[in-house]
């Protein structure tokens, strides 16, 4: 008859134990591993999936955090492994233009990054948390690099716009650069409608605002009103309606009574061509570079072998 003796049982359930652990790590190292794409003689990995997703967080983190950032990631995950398919045959033409990257823009690339940190330790401690390396860094940016450089060879530089078209965008939208009448006014919030009505009526009286908001003990704040913008329409009424130097009744909005007090009119203006030029440019580029890029992509993709393979 076996015997079990209590010291045996305890390495037995420590080997068990040894045993689950290296079938997890085995599991998790499977599923990374696990090939979620092809494109051409290139494969995609859960692992270069995931490689991205840590990556992109490292480079948000430095502007964002909390619920904001992952927004931006969740955002960014609806079209994820698509991005990837695309960066890969954009990294194929790089390969076949034989492009190179200068070490010494990738290590100014990754200082402006450590830069955006408190210290040294909060960036490293960051690519600790999503698994990164300064390799892995300086490698995405390097294909980054890449891919700005060959759509550069083969998109961007082949973009033009003449100024015909930047005088036919001018012309047929000219009310996009026209600035509405804008109005700036004064105005003081008192907690209930009495103070309210006794501030509106000094400053009727002409008294001084900066005077009567200090005998009330509250605070004279600046505010620029367009028709049309953020504010009720009842409140929107009124202001419209005040002329220079006139002064509102109260107004209740949410638990405080307001005092308007008109001091400054813009009227309205229509930008010219010569000052709209810039922009119509800028815009017109980008809506060709979009569009160009958008069919240099479905071009490469006609020609390529593309399979997903995540389920």
């Amino acid at each position: 008859m076996l015997k079990i003796t209590s010291r045996s049982l305890r390495i037995f359930i420590l080997s068990l134990g040894l045993l689950s652990m290296v079938c997890c790590l085995r599991s998790i190292s499977w599923a990374e591993d696990k090939i979620i794409a092809i494109v051409n003689n290139d494969i995609i990995t859960q692992k270069d999936l995931n490689d991205f997703i840590n990556f992109t967080r490292v480079q948000l983190s430095a502007d964002y955090s909390g619920k904001e950032l992952e927004t931006k990631i969740q955002e960014m995950r609806l079209n994820l492994l698509d991005r990837l398919v695309e960066d890969k045959l954009i990294l194929q033409q790089a390969k076949n233009e034989k492009i190179e990257i200068d070490k010494g823009r990738i290590q100014a690339r990754k200082n402006e990054i450590r830069k955006k940190y408190p210290s040294e330790a909060d960036f490293q401690k960051t690519l600790f948390q999503q698994g990164l390396t300064e390799a892995d860094l300086e490698k995405k940016m390097t294909e980054q690099l890449l891919m700005y450089y060959v759509i550069e060879f083969k998109v961007r530089n082949k973009i033009t716009v003449t100024p015909t078209e930047v005088t036919a965008f001018y012309e047929g939208n000219k009310l996009q650069f026209k600035s509405p009448e804008e109005k700036e006014f004064e105005s003081i919030a008192a907690p209930d409608q009495i103070t309210a009505n006794m501030v509106a009526s000094s400053l009727k009286s002409g008294s001084p605002i900066a005077d009567v908001a200090k005998k009330y003990g509250l605070t004279v704040n600046r505010l620029t009103f367009t028709k049309g913008g953020e504010f009720r329409q009842d409140v929107e009424e009124v202001l419209a309606a005040l002329k220079s130097t006139e002064v509102s009744s109260p107004i209740k909005i949410e638990e405080s009574y307001y005092v308007f007090k008109l001091f400054l009119t813009v009227p309205a203006s229509q930008q010219t061509l010569a000052g709209a030029q810039d922009t119509i440019y800028k815009y017109l580029f980008e809506m060709k570079m979009q569009q160009s890029l958008g069919k240099w992509i479905d071009e490469i993709k006609k020609k390529s072998y593309i399979k997903y393979l995540q389920s």
